[in-house]
């Protein structure tokens, strides 16, 4: 690996001080690095990679720092490195201390690449399509306005499943089993799987349990009619993202994304091992 891209959160990399050394030591090497600048920050600031001959992507900062940037370059296949400068990291591997190390190990090539797949996502409201986004972590459905719970009434393949009455719905990958799906109850899955997890925020009904479908189902989730016939609202976010705002009638159909993100790994450590580790700390 010759060619290089950092992106880092400003708040953690203050003044860009870590970026900018990592960028001088890669230059030391012979490598090429350019570093995103603070101003460069926001949509459409990676316009240039699609012509760049860039071959990894450096992140620095957390985990949402790096599901930012895979939601913002998803499809231009180029790999990440998450540099973890946060408390918890699942996706972001190596940490400050182990930079220059880890930095050693890519320009001798001695890495892997795994694969991990994203969620597609697409908004109707009032019958038309308002949004479509994708996510690597989890698209998730949160009540609004008062502190109602709402019907949420969900379908598979176009055929109706069952109606929850919670405070919303999450659907994760694999990836996103160990984050806000886990929290509400969700089972952790392996990353290298290929499923979807739908599992339900602080359900109502006492038979709701997180149910695993296969990576080649549609699902889609509908807002139900709210209380005496009235309108419910919810916010539909990717990745803690993006948001739309739907009500009752508007859907979600969410399916396995043709983008995946592509994750280097340096250390030849198991998905067990680090789970482990990270559940220690936690």
């Amino acid at each position: 690996m010759r060619s290089f891209y950092i992106i880092a959160n400003s708040e953690k990399d203050e003044n860009l001080k870590l970026s900018h050394e990592i960028a001088d030591y890669l230059r030391s090497r012979g490598m090429c690095c350019t570093v995103r600048e603070k101003e460069e920050e926001g949509a459409g600031s990676h316009e240039r990679l699609k012509e760049a001959e860039v071959e990894g992507i450096l992140v620095l900062g957390g985990d949402g720092t790096l599901l930012r940037a895979a939601r913002e370059l998803a499809g231009l296949k180029i790999p990440f490195l998450g540099i973890n400068l946060g408390h918890l990291g699942y996706l972001a591997e190596i940490e400050e201390q182990n930079v220059k190390t880890a930095l050693d190990r890519l320009i001798a090539d001695e890495y892997t690449v795994e694969e991990r797949m994203m969620l597609s996502g697409s908004v109707w409201v009032n019958g038309k399509e308002l949004g479509h986004d994708v996510a690597l972590n989890d698209i998730v459905l949160n009540r609004q306005g008062n502190l109602k719970v709402v019907d949420y009434d969900i379908y598979v393949n176009g055929e109706y499943l069952y109606s929850s009455t919670a405070d919303g719905i999450i659907v994760s990958t694999p990836t996103g089993s160990t984050g806000y799906s886990l929290s509400a109850g969700g089972p952790i899955v392996s990353p290298e799987a290929s499923i979807l997890v739908l599992t339900p925020i602080c359900s109502h009904t006492l038979n709701s349990r997180s149910i695993v479908f296969s990576g080649e189902e549609c699902i889609r989730i509908r807002i139900g009619e709210g209380r005496h016939g009235g309108v419910d609202e919810s916010c539909v976010t990717f990745d803690g993202d993006s948001c739309f705002q739907m009500k009752s009638g508007d859907y979600v159909e969410i399916r396995k994304a043709a983008e995946v993100t592509r994750i280097i790994k340096i250390n030849q450590v198991s998905f067990l091992e680090v789970l482990r580790e990270k559940l220690s700390r936690s």
